[in-house]
């Protein structure tokens, strides 16, 4: 017996969710890799996209840095194992800012995808630089960006306490603070899913006006503004159940960032597909296609969310 597409969907959705639900509000490390993990596929199926329309992009390179990239999202985290180890060690190094860091991570990348190119010989080295470098910003860095937010929670570092010089955190306050962390991510991607679900299925039923025909045929005006107001449904009662931090003005603009932003990011997606000839990204997920076609409102919403977050509310 054959599983409907949306049976297929459905299934895969029931196992996979919990898994990335549970990891997103342990945090910390677990969640990087999570993330890391599915950056790297999708960085794979942007580099296959690129390769059908001719690139010949340096995956190996282009996938190290982006490793690199999405290491300077957990960057306090790291920076504090190592320093602990090399102080046992009786080794003292510098210890560059985050900033300082990503700074460094291009100045030395760039350098080093030009010299390889050097002795590649492989089609236009404009086109394998320009497709390397931008699928380790476009998929890397937009993903990364995921592990930023649910790590603007972590209590010495809380933008909120920087103000205040010695501060004292309870144990208390500071474990509410993580959670905090965790819960938002988890609103996130609510807010990203039933924007999307709502978008498809008031699409089908409603749909009269195209939305953007000559990338993505089945959208409508209608199913866009139903993922829109279900996103930010969505956040407004994550902020009723779960977000207290956050005012309900607060909460509607995050909403409105993904159900904007996130729809932006699934038309952009499906530009670059439709420019390779491509159907999905990749087979990966049964019955979803790749990791870039599931999570490509998540890639455009979350840097939005991460800094809106950081420079806005706190």
């Amino acid at each position: 017996m054959r599983f409907s597409n949306l049976a297929l969907r459905v299934l895969v959705a029931l196992v996979g969710i919990p898994v990335i639900l549970l990891l997103t509000l342990a945090g910390g490390f677990p969640f990087f890799a999570l993330v890391l993990l599915l950056s790297t596929l999708a960085l794979h199926e942007y580099y296959g996209l690129a390769r059908a329309k001719g690139a010949r992009p340096q995956i190996a390179t282009g996938t190290g840095l982006g490793i690199l990239i999405s290491l300077g999202f957990i960057y306090a985290r790291v920076r504090d194992l190592l320093l602990s180890l090399l102080q046992q060690a009786e080794i003292a190094v510098p210890a560059p800012s985050m900033a300082q860091y990503l700074l460094i991570l291009a100045l030395l990348g760039v350098p080093l995808l030009l010299v390889v190119e050097l002795f590649r010989n492989k089609g236009s080295a404009l086109t394998n630089i320009a497709a390397t470098v931008f699928g380790a910003l476009y998929v890397s860095f937009f993903f990364g960006s995921l592990v930023g937010i649910r790590e603007l929670f972590i209590p010495e570092d809380f933008p909120v306490y920087a103000h205040f010089a010695r501060l004292t955190v309870s144990d208390e306050i500071a474990s509410a603070v993580y959670r905090w962390g965790g819960h938002t991510v988890v609103v996130f991607f609510a807010s990203v899913w039933l924007c999307d679900s709502a978008a498809y299925f008031a699409g089908r039923a409603f749909g009269r006006h195209k939305l953007f025909e000559r990338v993505s045929p089945n959208k409508t005006w209608e199913g866009a503004l139903a993922g829109f107001l279900f996103a930010v449904a969505a956040f407004i009662l994550g902020k009723e159940l779960l977000l207290s931090y956050l005012t309900v003005g607060q909460a509607a603009v995050c909403g409105a960032l993904v159900g904007i932003f996130g729809q932006i990011g699934d038309l952009a997606e499906s530009l670059l597909k439709r420019d390779a000839g491509v159907k999905d990204s990749s087979a990966l997920i049964p019955g979803h296609g790749g990791v870039l076609d599931r999570f490509d409102s998540v890639l455009f919403a979350a840097p939005l969310i991460y800094f809106y977050l950081d420079f806005v509310v706190f």
